[in-house]
């Protein structure tokens, strides 16, 4: 099932997406999931970033093979910070650099959205507290973030931290090739399995200091082949069973 959060006749609502048609969702994606109401065909919404988190918590340092081209040992434990859910925006939205003389890199990464309260859960409780997945971009400066010694600066610019195109309810997080693309040239290839800690543990762990609430957003690190963004780019970010999220760089 697609979760989307869209804009029709100048109104926000959420829906569930059926192919070329949607349907309303009055009760939102935390109630029954039950949509109502006639189909809308999907050219005739914009869709919106799926996601309205109260708290936006984020993995460094989680795939193999990017800690190694970084130069940085395995962490023992999932390496936490939090970022500015503010800095969120949708599909085809655009992202606006902060600088143009600094370096701006992508990171294409999966989300886990939140469906219901948890607090010190186990990994193999976790599948009954996530509404589902969605594709993510941590936009990072990556000068800033040397400057500081600290990620939240660097990553929580407004228009930092696309997402979506919506929430994936069924998904295996743990089996899915992630790539990223700039203007059609591959950048990023990787695999979700390639992951230091596995999706349902980040959320027991993260459970066990925080408790999160419905909507949060857990993103879950990059994987190797970062690189700078410039103006004018294209930039896809593609999950097997999710999609693809598309923006463009100012």
């Amino acid at each position: 099932m697609k979760i989307i959060r869209y804009s029709h006749n100048g109104a926000e609502n959420w829906g569930i997406l059926e192919g070329e048609t949607l349907r309303c969702l009055p009760e939102g994606p935390y109630g029954a999931l039950t949509p109502t109401g006639a189909p809308i065909a999907r050219t005739d919404v914009k869709l919106l970033a799926p996601v309205k988190p109260g708290k936006l918590v984020c993995v460094g340092l989680n795939y193999v093979l990017h800690a190694r081209e970084s130069g940085l040992a395995l962490p023992e434990e999932p390496m936490l910070f939090m970022c500015s859910p503010q800095a969120i925006i949708g599909p085809e939205d655009v992202i606006v650099l902060d600088s143009h003389e600094q370096r701006v890199e992508f990171e294409a990464e999966v989300g886990i959205v939140i469906r219901k309260r948890a607090r010190n859960i186990s990994a193999a409780e976790v599948d009954g507290y996530i509404l589902g997945y969605t594709c993510a971009n941590d936009v990072s400066n990556r000068d800033l973030q040397l400057k500081d010694k600290q990620f939240t600066r660097a990553k929580s610019f407004d228009t930092y931290k696309p997402m979506g195109p919506w929430i994936e309810t069924d998904l295996d997080p743990d089996n899915q090739t992630i790539r990223l693309l700039q203007n059609g040239e591959v950048r990023q290839d990787s695999t979700t399995a390639d992951m230091i800690f596995p999706t349902r543990f980040i959320v027991e762990f993260i459970s066990g200091i925080m408790t999160l609430e419905p909507g949060d957003v857990i993103i879950t690190g990059t994987p190797s082949g970062v690189a700078p963004m410039k103006t004018g780019d294209r930039i896809e970010v593609e999950i097997s069973g999710i999609g693809t999220l598309v923006n463009t760089v100012v």
